[in-house]
C-alpha cells in the first residue's frame, strides 16, 4: 500500500538552469514583463490561450503571478518562468497542470514570446521541463495537449519526444468557436524515460 502524497511537504526547487535558459517559479514583480511579452504575442497567443483574448493590464498580469506563485507553494499548479541566461530577457511562460500527485502525473504547457520563437528556446525548456518531472517530481507521466490545428505545439512535443497518445476528437471548442480535436502526446516511465 502506498501512502498518500502531501504535496506541500515536498522539497522542490523554484529554479533549475539549461545551457542558455533559466527556468523558475514566478514571483511577486513579474507581472509587468510577462504583461509585455503577452501584448507583443497577442496576434499569436489569441488563437490557443484563454488569457490572449485580450490584453489584460499589467495589474490584472501581476495578480496572475502572485496567484501562481502562491500555487507552486501549494503545488497544485507550477507555473513557470522562461528567460534568457544570456541577458536575462523574458521568454516566455511554461508549467505544469492539471496535477494528479496520487498518479504523479503532470500536463506541460507552454507559449513563447514572438520575437523569440524559432531559436529553439522552447524546445530546450521542455526538455528541461520534462527532465525536471522525472528527477524531482518522480513523474510516471507528463503529457502535452494542444488543439488539432496548433502545428507549432504539437511540433514542439513531437521534438522533445512525446508520443502522441491520441486524438480526441472535436473534444473542445475553440476561440474561434469551432470545435476542434485535442492532441494528446505522453512520455510514460518505462516507456520513454
Amino acid at each position: 500500500m502506498t501512502h498518500p502524497v502531501i504535496p506541500i511537504m515536498l522539497d522542490i526547487p523554484e529554479s533549475f538552469e539549461t545551457q542558455r535558459l533559466l527556468i523558475r517559479a514566478a514571483r511577486w514583480g513579474d507581472g509587468a514583463e510577462m504583461n509585455e511579452a503577452i501584448a507583443e504575442s497577442l496576434n499569436e497567443l489569441k488563437p490557443w490561450m484563454i488569457f490572449a483574448q485580450s490584453l489584460q493590464t499589467p495589474e490584472e498580469t501581476e495578480q496572475y503571478a502572485r496567484e501562481s506563485r502562491l500555487k507552486y507553494l501549494d503545488r497544485s499548479n507550477m507555473h513557470m518562468n522562461i528567460y534568457n541566461k544570456a541577458d536575462g530577457t523574458f521568454i516566455g511562460c511554461s508549467g505544469l497542470h492539471h496535477i494528479d500527485w496520487d498518479v504523479r502525473a503532470f500536463e506541460l504547457g507552454y507559449w513563447i514570446r514572438s520575437s523569440c520563437a524559432g531559436k529553439g528556446y522552447m524546445t530546450e525548456a521542455v526538455n528541461a521541463i520534462t527532465e525536471f518531472t522525472i528527477r524531482e517530481l518522480e513523474a510516471n507521466r507528463t503529457e502535452i495537449r494542444c488543439s488539432g490545428r496548433n502545428t507549432k505545439s504539437a511540433a514542439v512535443a513531437e521534438r522533445t519526444g512525446y508520443k502522441l497518445d491520441g486524438i480526441l476528437r472535436l473534444n473542445m471548442r475553440g476561440f474561434d468557436g469551432e470545435l476542434h480535436d485535442s492532441k494528446v502526446y505522453a512520455k510514460v516511465r518505462g516507456a520513454e524515460f
